[in-house]
Formats: structure tokens, C-alpha cells, sequence
């Protein structure tokens, strides 16, 4: 701001709120009590433990600590709201208990001060469980001001941008990030139990691949190599298959330098899974009875609400197969289609757009994102792809021209991908070979040729079944938040200027 020139009303008062909390903090290291220089505080018990254990703790010591949100004086008592992770607290301070200089002190705290507090459990007279404080300690300054009056931060770009600030004033918020610690911690209970390895496989690849994505390139100094970050981590996971480990999962961050909407984020977390002599009906059983299993332990229930639809997550779950779903959705039907030709004249009578160069599989593809795929509101599983779109997956034994591949939809929305996994050397070298093709041809999104990856089927990898699912979408569907950045605590933003 030009010093010279008057500040608006509004930004003067900022700057007293600025410059008297900056002042306060050097009153405090003068006085010689500059919160900064604690370095420990030590804590009995949380507000929940209190509140919800009231009768085994009313007239017993604790010690508690947090921010405060509220103070109401009331002469020589005051009361306070501490407010720690998992929730409020009232904190009752009368001068009487603490002494003159600690209560002078506490009245020259500032709302989102952060402060320790000794004292006993009860109940006020109008029934509200708090603490009676008889040693208060103030344990961080607060320079600047939460937002007005603790309605929340409402701008939905800043509370992306200063997630701290959100998580502050939005309780909703914490709760979100909370259930998706508990939805990944019982995910790996889950698959734990039922004798999976987690592993960690590289983020950093000479090869971009494992799906059909533009990846992200940097540079290794030493090796003076470009690199990729990884677009999925199906590729070394298959490797520990064919090493013998049988059950494999990683949960970790995959990167996509693509487009950003309320579905994507340019990094996101997966869960990848790949179990040895299993198929693609084995994965999905896997996958209804792990999501609804997680969805009793974290929401207590099967039946959700997302954006005002209800969900039923109860198992079994709808399955049909990719073509029968866009016959039922549009009335196209591909089975009349034997050749490419066929199959692009059936589009463009239903009114798509088509190039003569689409073979049958891709238009199957595309007619199912045109017609399909939001109207899957309940949980439905869409099997027997394409191969053309379905490189790593296996044929079918019935239909060469289709591969044993299920996606998972709710809400109108990819939640999983799944394939009995293609274990032919030769098939899978034929296949990346088109991929390769492609790339070159000025597809960035094309995979390319792993060689290394060969190697390792050709020392063969059994019948395998093998999962994706992305982790942000399964916390968005069981946190009712529309948004993926509603899901990641620091969703990548654009610079400001």
C-alpha cells in the first residue's frame, strides 16, 4: 500500500487490529512473558474426552489447550470458548482463582490466541459443561484477526488458498479432513486383514505409464535424464505379482499434468490393488464389500445423501455390460454393428459426431460418455470394454473384441477401474506397440513401450485381478462435498498476481 495516500475506512481499521496486536506481543517480551519462547505444553485431556465423559470427570484437574473463539467479560469473571481439534469448551476465569496480573493478562488476550488452561470440571448453573480455570498460559499470539464475527471464511477461492484459515472457522471442514483419515485407515484395515502387502512403488519413472494420461516431466541433474511423475502405479505393482507376493496394495499421490474441474486435480491419491489367481468378479465383490464396509464404520451406514440424492451402498450392486447400458440409455445397439463402418453409421444416426477413422471400440467408448455415464446414479458396475480402450486388460475368452474390465459408477461419476489383468507377453508388447504409435503420432496421453515391463511377464505373472480407485472421489461421495478441492487440503490454485 502507497504510504502517502489515505487508506479507505475499512483498511485503517485493519491496521489499528494489525498494529495493536503486534504491539501487545512486545508489551509480553518486554514484561519478559513472550508466548513464543515456550516451547511445551502439557496437556490431561481434550474437550470431547470432557464433555463426553462428564460424570467420571466433573470436580477432577485437567489441563487443556487451544484457540480461543469467544470471550464474554463479565467484571472479575469472565467465560472464554477453547477450541481444540475435536471441539469447544467453555472456560470459566474469575480473578478470585488466577490472581489480579493473570487475569489482567487474559483480558488482553485477542480472539484466536492460542492458550493453555489449568482447572476443575463442572457444569455452570445454565447447564453448560466448562472448566473453572486456576492457571491460564498463553502459548501462541495471534497477529492477525480470524474473519468477522466467526461466520466462517466464505470465499470459497481463500479458503482453498488459506486451508488454515478454513480449518479454523469451519468446523465442517475439519470433519471432512477427519473422515478421510479414518476412510483411508480402515481401507487399509480392510485389505490388511484379508492378507494384502502394503508396498511403495517409485514416483519418479523413466517410463510414463500404467494409463492413458499426459504425465509430468522434470529432470535428474546427476543422471542428466528427464523424468517422469508417475500417472499410476500399476506397472511395478504387477511386477511384485509376478515376484511372487500375490496380494499387493499402495495407497500414494499420482500425478496428471491435465485439466482442472471439480473432478480433477492435477495430483490425487489412488488406491492400486493386485491380487494373483483372481479375476475381475472377484474385484468387484472386493470393492462393494470394502466400500460399504467403510461406509458402516465411518458414517454408520449404507444409505448416504450426496448433493440431495440418496445413495444406497448396500451390497450386491448393479452390474451390465457396457453396451447393453448404451442400448438402454439411447437405444443404440452396438451388437447389430459387426464392422467398424456399421458402427459408425449407427452413430451418426444417433445424431454423433464421427470421424472415419474411429473403429467400432472407440465409438462404443464414446457413445457410453455421451449417453451413459451421468445417468449411473446408484452404485453400478459397467463391464466387458473395448480393448482399443483397455490396454492392460485381458480378453475376454468369448469376445476377443472385448476385455473382462469393470468401472464403478455413482452419482453419475467414475469411482473405480478394474480388469482381470493381461498376462501375455506378446499381446501386451503388441498393444503397448500401439500405444507407442500413437504417442508418436502426437498423442501425449498415449502410453509408451516398457520394455522392462515385458521382461518381467515373459517370466510369467498368473491370472490376476487388479483395482483402482481414486481415494479424493470416495471421500467426496462420503463426505457429501461436490468438489475435489472440498477433499485435498492444498488443491493446486493458479498463482496470484
Amino acid at each position: 500500500m502507497d504510504e502517502n495516500r489515505t487508506p479507505a475506512p475499512e483498511e485503517q481499521s485493519l491496521n489499528e487490529v494489525l498494529q495493536i496486536r503486534r504491539d501487545k506481543l512486545r508489551e509480553l517480551q518486554a514484561a519478559g512473558k513472550d508466548p513464543f519462547e515456550l516451547v511445551k505444553y502439557v496437556r490431561t485431556a481434550n474437550s470431547a474426552e470432557i464433555i463426553n465423559n462428564f460424570e467420571a470427570m466433573e470436580g477432577k484437574e485437567v489441563s487443556v489447550a487451544g484457540r480461543m473463539m469467544l470471550r464474554r467479560e463479565m467484571g472479575k469473571a469472565s467465560f472464554a470458548d477453547l477450541m481444540d481439534r475435536d471441539g469447544k469448551i467453555q472456560i470459566y476465569v474469575k480473578i478470585d482463582d488466577v490472581g489480579e496480573q493473570a487475569y489482567a493478562d487474559f483480558r488482553k488476550w485477542d480472539i484466536g490466541d492460542i492458550f493453555g488452561v489449568k482447572g476443575t470440571v463442572f457444569r455452570t448453573r445454565r447447564g453448560e459443561i466448562s472448566i473453572h480455570a486456576t492457571e491460564l498460559t498463553l502459548l501462541a499470539k495471534s497477529l492477525l484477526p480470524l474473519p468477522e464475527k466467526f461466520h466462517g471464511l466464505k470465499d470459497v477461492e481463500l479458503r482453498y488458498r488459506q486451508r488454515y484459515v478454513d480449518l479454523i472457522v469451519n468446523p465442517e471442514v475439519k470433519d471432512t479432513f477427519i473422515k478421510r483419515s479414518l476412510i483411508i485407515r480402515y481401507m487399509r484395515e480392510f485389505l490388511d486383514n484379508r492378507g494384502y502387502i502394503e508396498v511403495e512403488t517409485p514416483i519418479l519413472s523413466l517410463i510414463s505409464g500404467g494409463a492413458n494420461a499426459r504425465p509430468f516431466i522434470t529432470h535428474h541433474n546427476t543422471l542428466d535424464i528427464d523424468m517422469y511423475l508417475r500417472i499410476a502405479t500399476e506397472l511395478h505393482l504387477k511386477r511384485l505379482i509376478v515376484g511372487g507376493l500375490e496380494k499387493v496394495y499402495e495407497i500414494g499421490r499420482i500425478f496428471r499434468n491435465e485439466g482442472m474441474d471439480p473432478k480433477h486435480n492435477p495430483e490425487f491419491t489412488t488406491i492400486e490393488l493386485y491380487e494373483a489367481y483372481a479375476d475381475y468378479r472377484d474385484i468387484m465383490e472386493l470393492v462393494e464389500q470394502m466400500i460399504s464396509t467403510i461406509a458402516l464404520k465411518v458414517l454408520g451406514t449404507t444409505k448416504i445423501t450426496y448433493q440431495g440424492q440418496d445413495i444406497d451402498l448396500t451390497p450386491p450392486w448393479r452390474r451390465i455390460t457396457m453396451i447393453d447400458a448404451i442400448k438402454e440409455y439411447s437405444g443404440i445397439d452396438f451388437n447389430t454393428a459387426t464392422t467398424d463402418e456399421q458402427a459408425r453409421e449407427l452413430c451418426r444416426k444417433a445424431g454423433m459426431e464421427v470421424e472415419d477413422t474411429q473403429s467400432r471400440g472407440d465409438l462404443i467408448a464414446e457413445a457410453f460418455d455421451a449417453f451413459v455415464e451421468d445417468k449411473l446414479i446408484q452404485p453400478t458396475y459397467i463391464t466387458e470394454y473395448p480393448v482399443e480402450i483397455s490396454p492392460l486388460a485381458k480378453r475376454m475368452p468369448t469376445n476377443k473384441a472385448l476385455t473382462e474390465r469393470f468401472e464403478l459408477f455413482v452419482t453419475g461419476r467414475e469411482l473405480a477401474n478394474a480388469f482381470s489383468e493381461l498376462n501375455d507377453p506378446i499381446d501386451q508388447k503388441e498393444r503397448f506397440e500401439r500405444q507407442q504409435a500413437m504417442r508418436d503420432g502426437g498423442d501425449e496421453e498415449a502410453g509408451m513401450m516398457d520394455t522392462d515391463y515385458i521382461t518381467a511377464l515373459e517370466y510369467g505373472m498368473p491370472p490376476t485381478g487388479g483395482l483402482g480407485i481414486g481415494i479424493d472421489r470416495l471421500t467426496m461421495l462420503l463426505t457429501d462435498s461436490y468438489s475435489i478441492r472440498d477433499v485435498l487440503l492444498f488443491p493446486t490454485m493458479k498463482p496470484l498476481d
